[in-house]
């Protein structure tokens, strides 16, 4: 399995639709009018900062609230008014809410007792759910006798177990560190692709986002901003808001100066040369645009680079370290902080530019992507 592969997958059967959902608390709006279709199989992410509705959203597939106007159907089901447990779906909650008195089977058992399953069938999805997130070494230990990552993949195996067409899943690996959560990401891809279940995801984190997802929603305000798979929403973000929140980059305001079928130019108070973009924009001559460039897509040097376009002058006022990378924020003549990402490719790279060090940065034209919003 890789994560690009799963980002890619074409899935084309509907399995969730959501049809001009409204949901209001009092004089509050918190979800304005979404809709959208997930597909049969993908993991799909919803994608936001705190209060933007996403979570709303989830329970609403879920059954823990309903809708104000609009219709939610499920595999071509109008699920409005049918209780959580009616609807095929199962949900993973934030804090696991595991039984601490049961063992890791009985916990996973539980649901499926409720269900009135035979005997024989429990024991034969337990086994098949221990198998899969591997904990059968487990399987008579109590909650508290387990790591994080276990505990969530008995919640994980607990969800499952009951076979639902969508499992929801609320901030799922929050509680975990980062080693542990980047690891569990990609055991959870491997299930999910495995089991051929459609994954419905409630994310705040963009690199979890982009790591998991075929697709991607992101949410502001109660509306949906934009959905795609996750290298495009990174590449090609349709506004400001976007590009800023679906990880880091430079942004830059200036005036559509040339605008041409094939390419257009720029010209901002925030950068001494005329900003080059190859390829053509929908916006009209003088209107105020952004254009948006990544930090690992700009170079960074102390020799001035051939270029006229694209290009300044600035002094280095913060590095951070990281490792693999170092950031060099580099504030130019203008005063605008530009963040430059670059990889640390031998151990002497971070001593090459150091702090109070004059440099240039540059970009490429095919580089940086204009936004009118």
């Amino acid at each position: 399995m890789t994560t690009l592969a799963a980002a890619t997958r074409t899935r084309t059967k509907p399995i969730i639709q959501i049809q001009d959902v409204v949901k209001k608390f009092g004089d509050f709006t918190a979800v304005n009018g979404v809709s959208l279709t997930i597909n049969q199989g993908e993991l799909f992410s919803l994608l936001g900062g705190s209060g933007c509705g996403k979570s709303t959203l989830l329970r609403m597939i879920a059954g823990f609230e309903e809708p104000t106007s609009g219709r939610i159907l499920i595999d071509g089901q109008d699920i409005s008014g049918l209780a959580p447990y009616e609807r095929p779906v199962n949900m993973m909650f934030q804090s696991y809410a595991l039984f601490p008195h049961m063992t890791v089977e009985q916990n996973i058992a539980f649901g499926l007792k409720q269900d009135g399953l035979p005997k024989a069938e429990i024991k034969k999805r337990v086994a098949e759910m221990l198998e899969l997130v591997e904990l059968g070494r487990f399987a008579k230990r109590k909650p508290q006798q387990l790591s994080g990552g276990q505990r969530q993949r008995v919640a994980l195996a607990r969800s499952l177990a009951k076979r639902p067409k969508v499992l929801l899943l609320d901030e799922p690996l929050s509680a975990l560190d980062k080693k542990l959560r980047e690891r569990t990401q990609l055991e959870l891809v491997d299930i999910q692709e495995e089991l051929d279940v459609t994954f419905v995801m409630v994310t705040h984190d963009q690199e979890e986002a982009m790591t998991m997802s075929t697709r991607v929603a992101v949410m502001d305000a109660g509306e949906i901003i934009q959905i795609d798979n996750p290298h495009a929403m990174y590449e090609y973000p349709n506004s400001r808001f976007v590009a800023e929140f679906f990880g880091s980059v430079n942004m830059f305001e200036g005036v559509l100066d040339e605008d041409e079928a094939d390419y257009v130019t720029i010209q901002s108070p925030e950068i001494s040369s005329r900003i080059y973009v190859s390829h053509g924009i929908a916006a009209r001559q003088g209107q105020t645009v952004w254009v948006a460039v990544r930090p690992e897509k700009v170079f960074i040097g102390r020799q001035a680079p051939d270029v006229t376009d694209n290009v300044d002058q600035g002094t280095v006022t913060d590095i951070v370290y990281l490792g693999g990378i170092s950031t060099y924020m580099v504030t130019l003549d203008s005063g605008k902080v530009v963040r430059v990402t670059v990889p640390n490719i031998t151990r002497q790279a971070q001593a090459d530019i150091t702090w109070e060090d004059r440099v240039w940065i540059h970009w490429n034209p095919e580089s940086c992507v204009v936004v009118t919003q």
